[in-house]
């Protein structure tokens, strides 16, 4: 097999290189990459612990601390104990995180915008619901 056909190396260089588009655009708003996750996650379902936030998120429990220890630096979001369990933290956006959703979600837009464009728009759809397959989101 050669690079071209190792579905782990086509992925991950396309994952490095869209990352790094993002990243340059998150820039511009005092954020990086290990953010938006969280961010767009919350913008999704905020009220969550942080504990499913690590899980949607796809990182450590203690790397979404030090995470959500940013955003709340950077008053983008704050913990509220859970009323059922005083261990456990429930992670809400502050209105300036609420605010920044559309002008972010609109850079990664531009983003996918950037890489599909060679793509038809058919072809798009087909892209994105096998992706959606493999990484079993979908049905």
């Amino acid at each position: 097999m050669n690079r071209f056909e190792s579905l782990s190396y086509l992925v991950s260089h396309l994952n490095v290189d869209l990352q790094n588009a993002l990243d340059q655009r998150l820039k511009r708003y005092d954020l990086d990459i290990k953010l938006w996750p969280v961010l767009f996650s919350l913008w999704q379902e905020e009220g969550v612990t942080q504990t499913e936030l690590s899980k949607r998120c796809d990182v450590a429990n203690y790397t979404m601390t030090r995470l959500l220890d940013q955003l709340q630096q950077q008053q983008l979001i704050t913990r509220q104990q859970d009323l059922d369990n005083r261990r456990a933290f429930n992670i809400y956006l502050t209105n300036n995180g609420k605010a920044l959703e559309q002008d972010l979600i609109r850079e990664a837009e531009r983003v996918n915008e950037m890489y599909l464009e060679n793509l038809t728009v058919e072809e798009q759809t087909e892209f994105l619901t096998l992706i959606n397959k493999i990484n079993r989101f979908s049905d």
